[in-house]
């Protein structure tokens, strides 16, 4: 199992920090990228005209050869009207790794391609992983059971074995991984890399609402709620921000997929905001810390652990 070459000595934990909706945004991304983790953002976070533009700017600027590189997410579902407009700037300034969601477009991997950045493909499970390869994908990311925001069923151990039976590339692993032996518990049944978002809710630079991040502080996996209502894709939610929002967690609607519109996002509408996702690894996260601070405990737990088992 190869890994990209653009990682090379600059990881100092296996790890992407996966985008998430609101909460990564510049500061964030560079404070994971300087601690050795890919730092990712979805490119509808950047809702203003022109902002976009000036965080690659900024990215490009701050984040050095020797730190981590960092990702854009695309969502490439026919709904998002800024899809094009996004890839444009990706290419405009060779976005280094780009994550592609909702739909693996072969179009989107050959622009990435050309300036030479890479390509990883999120997947819920083999049927998805085999159709992002087939349209160029470098890399996947297979979302698990207890994911945090658009989450998969299957099980880690189940969707990983069955992707490499047949896929010996770049692969990530997302559900519920939120410290440094979950990291090396990833890379043990297959996996390159770990994906983990919710950790990095409860950090400094998470653009999140206080009472988000204690949320996540006081949370447990029996806390989270897996659910369609919010946008037409099934994801893993905090019950107490549901609560909060005035609606029972036991007895939510279901939702129509068809109806799924991320046009939504770039908008500025709030379909999300009250709502908040969040994977069932929680309850490792106790306090809220600076991002480099959270890092270096992954470090440090990624090499007991593995100190352990190979002691």
């Amino acid at each position: 199992m190869a890994m990209p070459s653009l990682f090379e000595g600059r990881l100092s934990v296996p790890a992407i920090g996966s985008p998430m909706f609101i909460i990564s945004q510049p500061d964030l991304v560079i404070a994971q990228c300087k601690a050795g983790v890919v730092g990712s953002f979805p490119s509808l976070n950047a809702r203003k005209p022109g902002q976009l533009e000036q965080w690659l700017q900024r990215l490009n600027e701050e984040i050095r050869p020797q730190d981590a590189p960092y990702a854009v997410n695309l969502i490439v579902h026919k709904s998002n009207p800024r899809l094009e407009e996004d890839v444009a700037l990706c290419v405009k300034y060779k976005v280094p790794m780009v994550i592609t969601s909702l739909g693996a477009r072969a179009d989107v991997n050959d622009l990435v391609h050309s300036y030479g950045g890479i390509v990883f493909h999120d997947v819920i499970d083999n049927v998805f992983a085999r159709k992002a390869v087939e349209k160029g994908a470098d890399g996947l990311v297979a979302v698990a059971a207890g994911a945090g925001g658009h989450a998969g069923t299957l099980s880690p151990f189940a969707l990983v074995q069955e992707i490499r039976s047949w896929w010996d590339g770049p692969l990530a692993l997302s559900g519920a991984i939120a410290t440094g032996s979950a990291v090396l518990a990833a890379q043990a049944m297959g996996a390159d890399l770990a994906y983990m978002g919710s950790v990095f809710i409860a950090t400094q630079e998470a653009i999140a609402d206080a009472g988000y991040k204690q949320m996540i502080v006081e949370s447990s996996a029996k806390d989270i709620l897996y659910s369609n209502l919010f946008t037409g894709v099934h994801g893993n939610y905090l019950k107490p921000s549901i609560v909060r929002a005035g609606l029972d967690p036991d007895n939510l609607p279901g939702s129509d997929a068809s109806k799924m519109d991320f046009a939504q996002l770039t908008e500025g509408k709030k379909a999300w905001r009250d709502i908040w996702g969040c994977g069932q690894g929680i309850g490792a996260v106790t306090e809220v810390l600076p991002a480099a601070e959270r890092i270096a405990r992954l470090v440090a737990e990624y090499r007991t652990a593995k100190a352990a088992l190979c002691g």
